[in-house]
């Protein structure tokens, strides 16, 4: 492009020197070739002096690019801020994108879901086998256990157990465990008649051994069946009340705090901690590595069709789109009202790094070929006003 508006402009000096003192319509052209030229100088000192300065010399304000980048950096980063990672314009553009739609009908496919979880697995299965029992060890016994031992946990707990109190959300382990409780009992009446036996005294006949078993068994198993179909028996409201004074105590009272952490740092502090620790993370890797080893698992089945089903739903539920999507640009808008001006510093970091004449470069490349254009133009449009002009002097 450098040469073709060069070819222009010797074109246009070409003519010029031709057209020397002749009249009559080669005026025309001399007057026109004489502005082309015009024209074109002008413009190539305006492009060249953008990235360099013309023909080597130090005129002022030429060489821009290389002599004020860092400036124009900052510019560039302040209007990438402002305009492109503004909050707005980020959670107008999240919502019209529709992510929650097109996800949806993405993963509708089976084929598509499918993919996902062999790359989850793919990536798990990857991630289980780097990760050494030594390392689990390590970082139980010389971080994870050293901070718990060292950070007071009574309060936290006794805040955390009396919000669930309060909520009634122990209710439900309560009531598993009166079922499972009721459950064994009935079907273990000989166990637990075994039991009373053993420990009555030995004077006692057996047969009297044998009716105090019976009648324990059974007054057991009522006393387990009214606190589980009564939800306001009283064993159930003096649990609720020992669990609220302790949650209370937790929180308030220094010897029950002190007897907490005491009991906390004694059971941390044991070797059978860091040994179970070990054991529980040993057997769970071993089980999701043998499920992921096997391609037609359960497990694998169950997550394409709930991603297949998920994918579905997706597409024809609405409202749940309308949540997804508000989430996303709740969470795109949070990151760039918090980050974007730390994620933008990339532009200024990136042209600081370069030298005035590199940065010139390669601006130059990315533009070079419109801004020759500007050259041409300027040697097209500088003789067509110079020909309008000497037509406009001579009718005058």
């Amino acid at each position: 492009m450098r040469l073709v508006a060069l070819s222009l402009l010797l074109f246009a000096a070409v003519v010029y020197v031709a057209t020397l003192d002749r009249s009559g319509g080669w005026a025309y052209v001399h007057a026109a070739s004489e502005a082309a030229m015009v024209g074109a100088i002008a413009d190539w000192f305006a492009v060249t002096a953008l990235f360099r300065h013309p023909l080597g010399l130090p005129i002022p304000h030429t060489a821009i690019i290389p002599t004020r980048k860092n400036a124009l950096a900052h510019s560039l980063q302040e209007f990438v801020t402002d305009n492109f990672l503004s909050e707005s314009v980020v959670r107008d553009r999240v919502h019209r994108a529709e992510v929650s739609l097109r996800v949806g009908r993405w993963l509708a496919d089976p084929t598509h879901s499918d993919r996902v979880v062999r790359e989850a697995n793919r990536m798990l299965r990857h991630g289980l086998h780097r990760i050494r029992d030594e390392d689990i060890e390590l970082l139980v016994r010389e971080e994870l256990i050293p901070r718990l031992v060292d950070e007071p946990l009574s309060e936290i707990t006794g805040r955390l157990l009396q919000e669930v109190v309060a909520d009634g959300a122990h209710h439900g382990l309560v009531d598993l465990t009166l079922i499972e409780a009721h459950r064994w009992l009935m079907a273990n009446g000989e166990a637990v008649a075994a039991l009373v036996e053993d420990r009555a005294p030995w004077w006692t006949p057996e047969w009297l051994d044998e009716r105090v078993a019976r009648r324990v068994h059974l007054e057991a198993v009522a006393w387990v069946r009214d606190i589980r179909d009564d939800k306001a028996h009283p064993a159930r409201i003096a649990l609720d009340r020992l669990l609220a004074d302790l949650a209370g105590e937790l929180q308030s009272d220094p010897a029950t705090m002190e007897r907490a952490e005491r009991f906390k740092r004694r059971v941390l502090e044991s070797p059978q901690a860091l040994t179970t620790a070990t054991s529980l993370w040993t057997v769970v890797r071993r089980a999701l590595l043998t499920t992921l080893d096997e391609p037609e698992s359960a497990l694998r089945t169950r997550a394409v069709a709930a991603l297949t089903d998920f994918g579905t739903r997706l597409g024809s539920d609405q409202p749940l789109r309308d949540r997804l999507d508000g989430w996303a640009a709740d969470f795109a808008a949070y990151v760039v009202a918090t980050y974007g001006a730390e994620m933008t510093t990339v532009i200024t970091e990136t042209i600081e790094r370069w030298d005035g004449a590199e940065a010139s470069r390669r601006i130059e490349l990315h533009v070079g070929r419109d801004l020759q254009f500007i050259r041409i133009n300027g040697t097209l449009i500088g003789g067509l006003a110079g020909l309008l002009i000497y037509a406009a002097a001579q009718l005058a």
